[in-house]
């Protein structure tokens, strides 16, 4: 259901956040992390504040169709990437998140 996947996005962003924060990673990655901001899952300004008080040498990797402009203009830098294959269509399903 829609409600338990936008709690699993809070949660999941609570956990990334206090990583990125701590200064104990040198790199987080988000990946598909633009969903639950367009769907209005996480709020982005906490997004965005979080990113500007990041530590210096913690390097912050979000992945994502349709980025909200406030995080590209923030960002160091952007790159757009076209699909040439996918495992999701091969039938291999979504994988859980790696954690340290």
């Amino acid at each position: 259901d829609l409600e338990h996947s936008a709690q699993l996005a809070r949660d999941g962003w609570e956990l990334a956040k206090a990583d990125i924060l701590s200064g104990e990673q040198f790199l987080v990655v988000l990946d598909e992390v633009t969903y639950p901001l367009i769907y209005g899952w996480l709020p982005l300004q906490d997004v965005l504040d979080t990113l500007q008080a990041r530590p210096k040498h913690v390097h912050v990797c979000l992945t994502g169709r349709r980025c909200p402009q406030e995080i590209i203009d923030l960002a160091d830098t952007v790159t757009e990437m076209t699909l040439i294959k996918h495992a999701f269509q091969a039938g291999v399903p979504a994988q859980r998140g790696i954690e340290d």
